[in-house]
Order: structure tokens, then C-alpha cells, then sequence
């Protein structure tokens, strides 16, 4: 399955049936009046958050979406029938964008989550409804309103605790792997990771973490130099981000400047994003020496004094045990004072709103235009990119919730 992350796609709600114009003619009944039945109302679109999906790769191929309209109304009073709403699944984690309007129409975050994203048109009335003492044969009646019409912007967002960041090859994969059951491919050359992965990190039966891996970031990432930048949406949502510096790199660069590099990206990227806090981790202590671990230590203590600095080697397994307890403490941390303190959780929605924004702004940026029509309209088909050929990459996002 492929990984698709963003998607364009065009809604049409369906349209309000017409009222109808109808007198009775009835045997012995000299006068039958007006018998004209209203129309149905037009069905509405909602987006429905599907915990089996993880991906957006149907959109790709079904950019447009109608809900049905409404029936017209009928003689003898009968109202037409109202159209059949439109639900359209989606992965838990998307968030709704108008592109006309750059509003945010809601995230959902939830199994079973619905969220209304075009109303239907309200119904036309039928000549009955005119009738008065003073009009007794009215003949006016109202047409069915159309529905609404919606270009959205869904964006697929992981919902992880723990993010991970580095340059490609700092161990990213292999961390992961390391501390959850997630087998994401590992290799010793860079941009193995083409796809994000998440993985269930479990400490006991009832305490439990989850970590999202995106590929490794580059000089230029936040411009679109890499891969990176196209899954760096994917940290949005993970409270707090595991900065990955490899101790000894094989081409002989200075592990802090690395680091630097990488933070300046984020910023760049989303300058509230990178207020989320951030972890060190050294990777690879089994391929360095102690001076060369304590001296990388020492510079990053220095460098980030409010950091806390870990070194592991994800092969050997040394320092994992601390740092998985650590992360655990942390999110457990969170996740309290979320639910305790309200000052602290309107703090971190409003911080999260403004990684929302920095995300938008960024796709809008990176997006090509919308196909025009001869007359220089917009047309319906959908901005994203064309359907994979055969050497195209296929994995999805493994998502596994055992540590083994």
C-alpha cells in the first residue's frame, strides 16, 4: 500500500428537492385547493475517522465526492424524500482544510470521529404553504437550495507521544526497532526510510508510549531539499521530540554542528514546532571511543543546558532501558497535567495551533496549482500527484503495538 500523507479532493452537497404546484381535483369536490408537498432536503457530507486506514492513498484516485439531492416535492401533500447523507472514511489523525478560505474545519482524532464538512440545501416549500384566508389558489412555491461546494485540503498527521528527528542515518530505524516491535527497513546507507512507521513502545501491561519515525532531514529540508520535509507534519502532534545526533559520523563532520543544522531546519520549517521539547540522544556508542562520547556529551550539556543528554547504541542496547524509562516518565508527565492543569493545556492547544498554521502554510507553499479549464476556471481533479508507476515505493505505515 502506498503512503500518501495529503490529499486534495472536491465535496458537493446534495441540493434541496423544488416544492411542487398541485391542486386537488377531486369528484364532488367542488374547490379542491392546493395540495403541493415540500421537497427533501439535500443530503450533507461528513468526514467518519477510520482506525483501519493509514493512509490517504484513495483520494488520490476519487478526488470528487456528492452527497445525494433532495427528492421534489409531490401533489397530495407529499414530501419528497430528503437525499442520503455522504460518508467518506478517512485516518484517524486528518485535519480538514477549506483551500479557499485556508480555514481549519476540525481535526479528528478519534475512532468513529465525524465531523460535518458540507451542508445540504434546505428544501423548497410547496404551494400549500402559501395558502391564506386572503389567497386561497395560491401558485407560488420555492425552489430547493443548492448544497454546499468545498475544495478541502486533508492532511494526515501520526498521533504519536515521541517524535524522532535526525540526519538520514543517525539510527532513527533502528532506535525504533530496538524498543517496540516496529520493523522499519534498516540499512547502512542514508534515506532508507522513505515512509513514516510508528511503534508501540510498551513498559508494562499498562504503561505504554507511542514513537512515530519520519526520514532523516537535510541541509535545505525546510525549502524541500530530501524527504523529510514531506513528513515533518507528522511531529506536529508528538509533545515531545527525540533529537538523534550519530557520536562518530563516517564522513568525519562535527556532531554538534549536525545538530545545529537539523534545529535550524525545523525552525525554519515551523518555528513553533521546534518549541516542543526536545531531547538529545548520541547514537552508536558502540563505534566510539569514551573520549569521544564525553567530549560530544560535554559540548551538547553545554550547547542545551536545559536538555537532558542520553547516549545509547541501539545494536548493544546500552542506555535504551534509561531512556525508555525516561520517555515513559515524561508522557505519563504530559499526559497529567493535560488533564489537571487547564492553564498548561491551553497553553499546548494554542502551541499546537500554530504548528497547525506553520504545516499549512508550508503545504500551500510546496503545492502546484489546481488544473484549469479552457476558460481558466478551476476544475474538480485532484493537485496530487499521479498514480505510482511500477518502481514507485509501496510500503504504508507499520503500525505494530507489541514490544517484543
Amino acid at each position: 500500500m502506498q503512503f500518501i500523507d495529503e490529499a486534495s479532493i472536491r465535496i458537493e452537497a446534495g441540493r434541496g428537492g423544488n416544492g411542487c404546484l398541485s391542486f386537488r381535483r377531486e369528484k364532488y369536490i367542488a374547490k379542491g385547493g392546493p395540495d403541493g408537498g415540500d421537497g427533501g432536503d439535500g443530503g450533507d457530507v461528513w468526514l467518519v475517522a477510520d482506525a483501519a486506514l493509514n493512509t490517504l492513498v484513495d483520494f488520490r484516485f476519487q478526488p470528487l465526492y456528492r452527497a445525494a439531492n433532495g427528492e421534489q416535492g409531490s401533489g397530495r401533500n407529499k414530501t419528497g424524500a430528503a437525499g442520503d447523507h455522504r460518508r467518506i472514511k478517512v485516518p484517524v489523525g486528518t485535519s480538514v482544510i477549506d483551500e479557499d478560505t485556508l480555514e481549519s474545519l476540525g481535526d479528528l482524532r478519534e475512532a468513529g470521529q465525524e465531523l460535518l464538512v458540507a451542508r445540504g440545501g434546505r428544501r423548497g416549500l410547496g404551494n400549500t404553504r402559501f395558502k391564506s384566508s386572503v389567497n386561497r389558489a395560491p401558485r407560488r412555491t420555492t425552489p430547493g437550495e443548492p448544497g454546499e461546494v468545498r475544495q478541502l485540503r486533508l492532511q494526515l498527521k501520526l498521533l504519536a507521544d515521541v517524535g524522532l528527528l535526525g540526519l538520514p542515518n543517525a539510527g532513527k530505524s533502528t532506535l525504533i526497532s530496538s524498543v517496540s516491535a516496529a520493523r522499519p527497513k534498516v540499512a547502512d546507507y542514508p534515506f532508507t526510510t522513505l515512509v513514516p512507521s510508528l511503534g508501540v513502545v510498551r513498559i508494562d501491561s499498562d504503561a505504554s508510549f507511542v514513537m512515530a519515525d519520519i526520514p532523516g532531514l537535510i541541509a535545505g529540508a525546510a525549502e524541500g531539499a530530501g524527504l523529510g520535509v514531506q513528513f515533518l507534519r507528522h511531529l506536529a502532534r508528538s509533545r515531545l521530540l527525540l533529537h538523534l545526533v550519530e557520536l562518530a559520523p563516517l564522513d568525519g563532520s562535527d556532531p554538534l554542528s549536525n545538530a545545529r543544522l537539523i534545529e535550524d531546519e525545523l525552525a525554519a520549517y515551523s518555528a513553533a514546532l521546534a518549541e516542543r521539547d526536545i531531547w538529545t540522544v548520541l547514537t552508536k556508542s558502540d563505534v566510539a571511543d569514551d573520549a569521544v562520547t564525553e567530549a560530544a556529551r560535554a559540548a551538547f550539556a553545554e550547547a542545551f543546558p536545559e536538555r537532558p543528554v542520553f547516549v545509547v547504541s541501539a545494536v548493544t542496547g546500552a542506555g535504551l532501558d534509561a531512556l525508555v524509562q525516561a520517555l515513559m516518565a515524561k508522557v505519563l508527565e504530559t499526559r497529567t497535567a493535560l488533564a489537571e492543569d487547564p492553564a498548561f493545556a491551553e497553553s499546548q492547544a494554542a502551541l499546537e495551533a500554530r504548528i497547525s498554521a506553520d504545516v499549512l502554510n508550508s503545504a500551500l507553499l510546496r503545492r502546484p496549482p489546481r488544473p484549469r479549464d479552457s476558460a481558466g476556471s478551476e476544475t474538480a481533479e485532484s493537485d496530487a500527484a499521479p498514480p505510482a508507476s511500477e518502481g514507485d515505493d509501496e510500503d504504508g505505515v507499520e503500525v505494530i503495538y507489541v514490544r517484543e
